[in-house]
């Protein structure tokens, strides 16, 4: 098909009696090429965008007789996230990294907890019209979506903190022209205009420095980043968010200067946004679901996760499962579950006659073979169910070796 000509146009109406003016930003159609078989969603596409869509074709000293003006009322927005699409375009208009290192770079930040990819479902308000018809102004009341996200990355507690720091400490280092130069100079040695042992003398002395420089001015990271949300209404002491040893949570103060009570944020939750009535339901856990077979049966979130207890028996909580809303009934199923998955893992799958100490397991990384307090691991692609003693025999005395 033949590409279609578009001319990008600011369209600026005077008025007669008034300083103010209409603006309208758009393209305006030199030739439709293309798009004459698309008018349809082309028009349908501007009418959506407000602006940027398809002006009329105008000249300088044309008059404009308004048929309708409409008054819309508008929200500031904020700016929108990144996703990784334009991340990697980003990074490309300030020259950092090369397209190798792009994919690496975006998968590094998110396995480190730094930024999360998430989803958001949009929100519905109403907002005012105003449209102006001869001498008439009818109101209209608009329904709009906002605040929508797909596959977005957004920066979480540890992620703001780290950076918060770096910027603090090495300014120089995180500005976005020290990372486009080493590239720069990265050629430059690849072209053999400088040796590389001056360019990474260059770099290494002066962060050395900084490096010294950080270590002498290293605060106390018991009061980095805590915020008080406010006073617990039933007894009283303070709740603060701030990052603890194993991410970001709540603390409850104790009235009598002991150990408080903690509780890990939730998916999702910002230490900077979080308020009080969302952190006290957070001390909702551990909850208490009753007692089972004479113990209590419990809910809580741990170090790996949430989970349920029974006595000494644990069960991780599945995905969908939420510890602050779980029934009686459906811990009661997961505790079923693992438990017939542990007695799964203790039977044997297959014992032989010539040696009973000699046993194929299951385990946590698929079967095994224990033998005399020591196990180990079947070769790829090896059957259990046409495993022979004499088999077992060879795999032992390999390993051993």
């Amino acid at each position: 098909m033949v590409p279609a000509e578009l001319d990008r146009t600011t369209i600026v109406v005077d008025l007669e009696r008034r300083k103010e003016q209409f603006v309208a930003t758009g393209e305006v159609v030199r030739f439709d090429g293309f798009m004459r078989l698309y008018s349809e969603s082309v028009e349908e596409d501007a009418q959506n965008e407000g602006e940027g869509g398809i002006l009329p074709k105008m000249n300088v000293g044309d008059k404009v007789l308004p048929t309708a003006i409409t008054a819309q009322e508008r929200y500031s927005v904020a700016p929108s996230r990144y996703n990784e699409a334009a991340l990697v375009k980003r990074l490309e208009e300030l020259g950092i990294g090369r397209p190798s290192t792009y994919a690496p770079t975006i998968t590094t930040i998110i396995n480190r907890g730094y930024v999360v990819k998430q989803n958001r479902d949009g929100q519905k308000r109403q907002t005012l019209q105003l449209t102006l018809v001869g001498d008439k102004i009818s109101e209209k009341m608009v329904t709009e979506s906002y605040g929508k996200e797909k596959n977005r990355l957004a920066p979480t507690d540890i992620g703001m903190v780290v950076n918060d720091y770096l910027e603090t400490q090495f300014s120089s280092i995180m500005d976005y022209h020290f990372t486009a130069n080493v590239e720069k100079e990265f050629d430059r040695v690849a072209e053999g205009d400088i040796a590389w042992t001056d360019m990474i003398r260059d770099f290494y002395d002066p962060f050395h420095l900084l490096v010294d420089k950080a270590v002498g001015t290293q605060s106390d990271r018991s009061v980095q980043s805590v915020r008080v949300l406010g006073t617990d209404p039933k007894s009283g002491c303070i709740v603060k968010a701030r990052i603890g040893r194993y991410g970001p949570m709540v603390e409850l103060e104790n009235e009598d200067g002991g150990k408080g009570q903690f509780a890990s944020l939730k998916k999702g939750q910002l230490i900077e946004s979080i308020t009080l009535e969302e952190a006290l339901e957070l001390f909702a856990l551990p909850r208490d679901l009753g007692e089972l077979d004479g113990e209590p049966l419990m809910v809580g979130v741990g170090k790996f996760g949430p989970y349920v207890r029974h006595g000494k028996t644990f069960a991780s909580l599945q995905k969908g499962d939420d510890p602050y809303t779980i029934t009686r009934e459906r811990a009661e199923e997961l505790l079923k579950e693992n438990i017939a998955k542990q007695r799964a893992a203790s039977e044997p799958l297959r014992t032989f006659a010539e040696d009973p100490n000699m046993v194929v397991k299951s385990g946590q990384y698929g079967p095994y073979i224990a033998y005399n307090g020591k196990n180990y691991r079947l070769p790829k692609g090896t059957k259990v169910d046409s495993l022979s003693y004499v088999d077992c025999q060879r795999i032992v005395a390999k390993s051993k070796k």
